[in-house]
């Protein structure tokens, strides 16, 4: 496995972030534990979870699964805070009383001393930014947390924490994730090119579309039983179902069977293929769809295979509109 500096940081990652959102909610324990040591056993040495992922149960079951293998001290553990997590008025967003207690409970359900990225998950229309750097710039100096990110931040909002980080002679974020694959390729407009610029880390989550892009979903409203989305009936989420998102799926078809491969390891390899990309954030259920996962890193795409791709999906196109209607920033807290 070829590994991957992380931004500006020194610290190497794999070309593969495991996402752990699934564990917890509909992926149980023991099969939890599976995928994380297997994970771990093919190279992957970066976990990424949440405190509102199962509202902790992600973080409890990754913290029992690093425990029982002992594999915590080679791995890169991510969590991330903002979401709500008690009826308390104060259990949200990203006010410093807020991050320092929430970086606590999540030490204790990950049964660790130190969180390696502790990334503030969505921006705080309601906190000056400059509040959140200096309780992240604390639980650095104290050693709770190596490294701090963002998650779904704008451009904007990026660079100007750059900015009060420099004013304030405080750590600066090092990376950000937000959307990106064939179906949504906004952040080709200005937001990679920003990581690039400033040395950031860009770990893209939904490389798949939220499961639009894996070949296995059908052009109905009512997907198949079993499956990620079977059972869904939010508006919102099944547009990810679109006419477009099919489209670009079947065109990959053909591209996939050139090289022997699955529809999603074509997206995947696609996704970890485009420059200012560090490492796209897998989010498997099941230790088969890891499996597949990983098999992505084996696919060479060839420059025939990206103009064809670029065909289906031109560069900074959005055919994902779910994005909007499915996340929307903490606009209203109580």
């Amino acid at each position: 496995m070829e590994y991957k500096l992380f931004g500006r940081t020194g610290v190497y990652i794999s070309p593969l972030v495991l996402g752990c959102m699934m564990f917890g909610q509909k992926t149980d324990l023991d099969d939890t534990r599976k995928i994380i040591d297997h994970a771990i056993g093919e190279g992957i040495n970066f976990l990424d979870t949440a405190d509102v992922y199962g509202m902790g149960a992600s973080e409890e079951f990754v913290g029992e699964a690093l425990q029982r293998n002992g594999k915590r001290d080679s791995i890169f553990l991510a969590t991330k805070v903002n979401g709500r997590m008690a009826d308390d008025p104060n259990a949200i967003g990203n006010s410093r009383l807020h991050i320092i207690e929430a970086c606590e409970a999540s030490l204790k359900r990950l049964k660790t001393d130190h969180i390696d990225l502790y990334q503030l998950h969505r921006p705080d229309p309601h906190i000056a930014i400059d509040e959140s750097l200096r309780a992240l710039d604390d639980l650095i100096s104290s050693g709770k947390i190596r490294y701090a990110g963002t998650s779904n931040f704008g451009s904007w909002q990026v660079v100007e924490s750059l900015w009060a980080s420099e004013r304030l002679g405080q750590a600066r974020f090092v990376s950000e994730q937000s959307p990106f694959n064939l179906a949504d390729r906004r952040a080709e407009r200005e937001h990679i090119p920003m990581c690039r610029t400033y040395g950031l880390a860009f770990i893209p989550w939904s490389p798949l579309a939220a499961g639009g892009l894996t070949g296995k979903y059908t052009r109905t409203a009512q997907q198949a039983s079993g499956t990620r989305f079977g059972d869904e009936t939010d508006p919102g989420k099944l547009k990810r179902f679109s006419e477009g998102v099919m489209d670009i799926a079947d065109g990959l078809e053909v591209i996939a069977a050139a090289h022997g491969a699955t529809v999603a390891q074509v997206a995947l390899a696609w996704v970890g293929a485009q420059q200012g990309v560090t490492a796209p954030i897998v989010g498997p259920r099941t230790l088969e769809q890891l499996i597949d996962n990983l098999g992505s890193l084996e696919v060479e795409l060839t420059q025939e295979d990206l103009e064809s791709i670029d065909e289906l999906a031109p560069p900074g196109t959005n055919v994902a509109d779910y994005y909007e209607a499915s996340f929307k920033p903490n606009a209203h807290r109580f």
